[in-house]
């Protein structure tokens, strides 16, 4: 069962990241940012508990002749996706001079799964320009403080959430709610993975 008041708070807060793009975003691509900034956090709330068993496995997994070994990795994971980068949202926020090549360092760490969502938001584009508007780290640490792990945020609630923000987007850019959705071949992925 979800629980509005609590989705409708985490939806604010997050939405609220959205107040550090004021003057060097128009509000209509705020959802740009903030959408697959959301997206990334959760997956990385989701390994997390098993982020180390992976980075311990990896080295194993070089002696091993597998030719594909994104389905040995995501076993080790306990998902159907992973992330092999050292870097998390917290070791983001240690080093905020590197802040985008660890972003993208970060983002390429994903299984193909995990990579293909992030890449429908474009996002590559999106981190040259936070980063030179100097706005990257802090919004990286913004995220860092919000709980998307599933024991917080369940599966359903999560869903939920997206949908709120997505709304205030359309809402931001004057777009009817047909105007602006989610393809769902998008959705099914987001939700097969998590």
């Amino acid at each position: 069962m979800a629980n509005n008041g609590k989705i409708k708070e985490l939806a604010n807060f997050i939405w609220s990241i959205a107040d550090l793009l004021r003057g060097d975003y128009k509000q209509s691509d705020y959802g740009k940012i903030i959408l697959p900034f959301t997206v990334l956090r959760r997956l990385d709330c989701v390994l997390e508990p098993t982020k180390q068993k992976v980075l311990d496995y990896l080295p194993k997994l070089k002696s091993m002749k597998f030719k594909n070994t994104e389905p040995v990795i995501n076993k080790v994971a306990g998902f159907n996706f992973h992330n092999k980068s050292k870097l998390d949202f917290e070791k983001l926020k240690a080093d905020p001079d590197n802040i985008a090549a660890n972003l993208r360092n970060y983002i390429n760490g994903f299984s193909s799964g995990g990579r293909e969502i992030i890449e429908y938001f474009s996002f590559n584009d999106q981190i040259a320009r936070l980063d030179e508007a100097n706005l990257l780290f802090l919004i990286v640490c913004r995220f860092a403080e919000v709980d998307l792990h599933p024991d917080a945020v369940s599966s359903i609630e999560m869903g939920y959430v997206f949908e709120e923000l997505i709304r205030k987007f359309s809402e931001l850019s004057n777009e009817t709610a047909g105007k602006h959705f989610t393809p769902r071949e998008v959705i099914r992925l987001m939700v097969n993975i998590l």
